[in-house]
C-alpha cells in the first residue's frame, strides 16, 4: 500500500482541463519533487490532495484512505497539510502566536499546543523572534515561518508550494537543509520549486507536468535530461552539475 496515491486525478476550470489523468504513489519518507512551467497544474494538484479541490474524476488515497470529499481541515486533522506561493501568516499577532494557531489545529489545550509551538520555533531557526510581530518580519522569515504554522499541526504529509520563492542563495541553502531536516524527522514532503538546483539537490523522484499532464517522472538525472522535459520547460541550456 502507498503512502500518498493519485489515481487518474482530473480538475477542470470551464474548459481548461488544470490537471489531466495524472497518476503518482509515493512511498513514506520521500522528498519528490513537482516541477513544470506555469499554468502546468501544480498547485492545482496540491489543492486536490488537500481538499481545496474536489476532483471531477479520479481518486486520492492517503494511508489507504480515501481524501476526496475531505475539506482542508479534515485533511489537515488526518496529516495533510501545505503551504502557500505567497506567504501567507498573521500580520496582526506574534510569530509565535502565528505557530499556536497551527498547534490548536492537532492539541486542543493550551499546555500541548505550546510546547509543540516552542519546539517548532526551534527547528524552524525562530526562537529568537518569537515575540517579533509577524508584519516585520523578512522575506526568508515570513517563508520560515509559514513552514512552522504547518509543522506545528504535526503532519505526515507536507506539501510546499514555492517556499524559496524571493530567497537569495545563502537563505535557499538554509531551507534545503531544513526541508531535509524535517524529512528525516519522519515527514514525506512534496515540494514545487522553480529553482531547479534546488529541486534536483533535494528530490528522491521528480514528477514533470505540462498542461496539466504528467509528462515524466523519475529521479533527478533521468528527468533532467528527457527530452520532454527540456522542450517543455528547462530549455536546451540547463545542465544538471
Amino acid at each position: 500500500m502507498s503512502f500518498l496515491e493519485l489515481r487518474g486525478l482530473r480538475k477542470r476550470f470551464g474548459g481548461i482541463a488544470a490537471v489531466n489523468d495524472v497518476s503518482v504513489s509515493m512511498a513514506p519518507g520521500e522528498i519528490v519533487g513537482l516541477i513544470g512551467p506555469n499554468g502546468a497544474g501544480k498547485s492545482t494538484l496540491f489543492g486536490l490532495i488537500c481538499g481545496a479541490y474536489r476532483p471531477d474524476e479520479g481518486e486520492v488515497l492517503f494511508e489507504g484512505r480515501s481524501l476526496v470529499g475531505a475539506d482542508p481541515s479534515e485533511a489537515c486533522r488526518r496529516g495533510v497539510v501545505r503551504t502557500f506561493q505567497q506567504a501567507r501568516v498573521f500580520t496582526g499577532i506574534s510569530v509565535f502566536e502565528n505557530v499556536m494557531v497551527g498547534a490548536y489545529a492537532h492539541h486542543g489545550r493550551t499546555r500541548p499546543a505550546r510546547r509543540q509551538a516552542e519546539a517548532v520555533l526551534e527547528t524552524t531557526g525562530l526562537w529568537d523572534r518569537k515575540f517579533v510581530p509577524a508584519r516585520s518580519l523578512t522575506i526568508a522569515d515570513r517563508m520560515r515561518l509559514q513552514l512552522a504554522r504547518a509543522l506545528s499541526t504535526q503532519p505526515r504529509l507536507l506539501l510546499l508550494d514555492e517556499l524559496m520563492a524571493g530567497l537569495v542563495p545563502r537563505e535557499i541553502q538554509e531551507m534545503i537543509a531544513l526541508i531535509r531536516q524535517i524529512r528525516d524527522a519522519g515527514i514525506t514532503i512534496v515540494v514545487i520549486e522553480h529553482i531547479m538546483q534546488a529541486i534536483m539537490d533535494l528530490s528522491d523522484r521528480v514528477v514533470v507536468l505540462d498542461h496539466g499532464v504528467k509528462i515524466a517522472e523519475g529521479t533527478p538525472a533521468v528527468v533532467a535530461n528527457d527530452r520532454r522535459v527540456i522542450s517543455a520547460y528547462l530549455g536546451e541550456g540547463y545542465s544538471l552539475a
